[in-house]
């Protein structure tokens, strides 16, 4: 009896352990990990590895697997995304981040399942960076839902005990959204 193909979430996290990529579960996904529900299309997971930005990285997947990949300009913010689509699944989106703060995150992630598969996910705090250095008006809601804790004091110590590496542009925008009393 034929078996269903593994999910495409499966197939990518397969393929960047196959190749050690460090990688690490982010955006609305990590987010409700760490309990804030928020609906999205795809399931973002953050690299600092630019090997992933190589159309023949990924060339073993099924050709049932599309994959986009778009590096960023020298301006971008991000080295790239390489996008991962199949009929009928979520994207899955692998964010290449440019800075070694990025690295750092990653490193640290802790195992969690998620949709059935074992990977990283980002700690609490250092998910609040990512949203603070995106810097939009969506991400200044997630970081207010991501705060409404009771363990919120000791995620904005740990959160700003991080927060030296990430660019000054990051910084200012953490000072003038912590000045504000909802964050």
């Amino acid at each position: 009896m034929p078996t269903d193909p593994p999910p495409l979430l499966t197939l990518v996290t397969e393929r960047l352990t196959d190749r050690r990529v460090k990688f690490a579960l982010i955006g609305a996904s990590a987010m409700a990990i760490h309990g804030v529900s928020r609906s999205t299309q795809d399931i973002d997971l953050l690299v600092s590895d630019r090997r992933v930005l190589a159309d023949d990285f990924w060339s073993s997947l099924p050709s049932t697997v599309t994959i986009d990949v778009r590096s960023g300009d020298a301006d971008d913010p991000l080295a790239g995304v390489v996008r991962c689509g199949s009929a009928g699944q979520r994207d899955v989106d692998v964010i290449v981040g440019r800075g070694a703060w990025e690295g750092e995150l990653v490193a640290r992630a802790q195992p969690t399942t998620y949709s059935g598969v074992e990977l990283p996910v980002v700690q609490l705090p250092d998910l609040v960076l990512l949203k603070v250095y995106a810097g939009g008006s969506q991400d200044r809601w997630d970081v207010e839902q991501l705060l409404a804790r009771p363990d919120r004091d000791a995620v904005i110590a740990t959160l700003e005990e991080r927060l030296a590496p990430l660019p000054a542009a990051t910084r200012q925008v953490w000072a003038r959204w912590r000045g504000d009393a909802q964050v």
